[in-house]
């Protein structure tokens, strides 16, 4: 997957933005992945240069955080909570049922490049058990039925 045109310039301003305080790199990814919804590969060493760091110091934290996509997203980012609370109230009924509501897997993008699948650790719903976000728009309580409407309502979009 190639960087888009302007990959250059949201790496470029995140740098003037976060690089001059201490420990920058994760501000500067944040700032890249918001602009973006993603980090290039070809940023790596971009950002690697701004800072001073080696290639695999930025390319080791893009990959320990399961945040930070490599590859662009879908119109819609559904993210499922795979924590211990949700998976109690059902989460892995929910998990199967999106998956097959989608076509896709955890991490994979429909054909149609409408909806991207990501699993998620914790939503900070717990009470409201199981939770889904949806272009950052938090749902609790989901069951088959709220997610196949909620599905069909960002499709329409």
């Amino acid at each position: 997957m190639t960087a888009p045109d302007h990959a250059r310039d949201a790496v470029d301003r995140s740098l003037d933005t976060w690089g001059r305080y201490p420990g920058p790199l994760l501000p500067v990814l944040h700032g890249v992945h918001d602009e973006l919804g993603w980090i290039p590969s070809e940023a790596i060493p971009w950002i690697a240069d701004g800072l001073n760091l080696s290639h695999a110091e930025v390319h080791g934290v893009i990959s320990f955080y399961h945040y930070f996509r490599r590859s662009p997203p879908g119109h819609n980012v559904v993210r499922i909570c795979r924590a211990e609370a949700c998976q109690a109230m059902g989460a892995r009924a929910l998990e199967a049922i999106t998956k097959r509501l989608l076509g896709v897997e955890y991490g994979e993008m429909t054909a149609d490049a409408r909806f991207s699948l990501e699993p998620v650790y914790c939503l900070g719903n717990c009470a409201c058990a199981p939770a889904v976000s949806i272009d950052n728009t938090l749902y609790g309580r989901v069951n088959e039925h709220t997610i196949a409407n909620l599905l069909a309502q960002h499709g329409e979009e």
